[in-house]
């Protein structure tokens, strides 16, 4: 059965966005050849990696509905997440919302208006 390998974020300003999921997230970013292009380290144990690359047309509306296939990230402490996201320039799209019995569910959007989702796990959710 194929699973996603890879993700990839395009961004209008790269060294902006490096920033914004350093700060978040603790990603590690590395320069990969001449091109645009940054390989994207998540950690390590499961989990996936990707690429950071210079957007090649507009970004995506400030309001417009999700028409992506968003990444979700794990978390431990949705709000607080939240807090830092909002601190580090993104925001949030869709607030936070009980997936029952399965955990808590949040959508946000970085520096770059890219769509993201973050889900912390939680059994009495309702």
């Amino acid at each position: 059965m194929p699973r996603p390998v890879h993700f990839e974020i395009h961004a209008s300003d790269p060294e902006r966005a490096i920033t914004f999921y350093t700060t978040v997230f603790d990603w590690s970013f590395e320069r990969w050849s001449e091109a645009p292009y940054w390989l994207v380290t998540t950690g390590d144990g499961p989990g996936i990696d990707g690429g950071l690359a210079q957007r090649e047309g507009p970004p995506p509306e400030p309001d417009a509905s999700a028409n992506a296939f968003p990444v979700t990230m794990e978390v431990t402490d949705l709000d607080l997440v939240t807090r830092e996201i909002e601190q580090a320039g993104g925001g949030v799209v869709a607030p936070k919302r009980a997936i029952p019995h399965f955990g808590w569910i949040e959508y946000c959007h970085d520096t770059e208006g890219n769509l993201f989702g973050l889900l912390q796990p939680d059994p009495s959710a309702e």
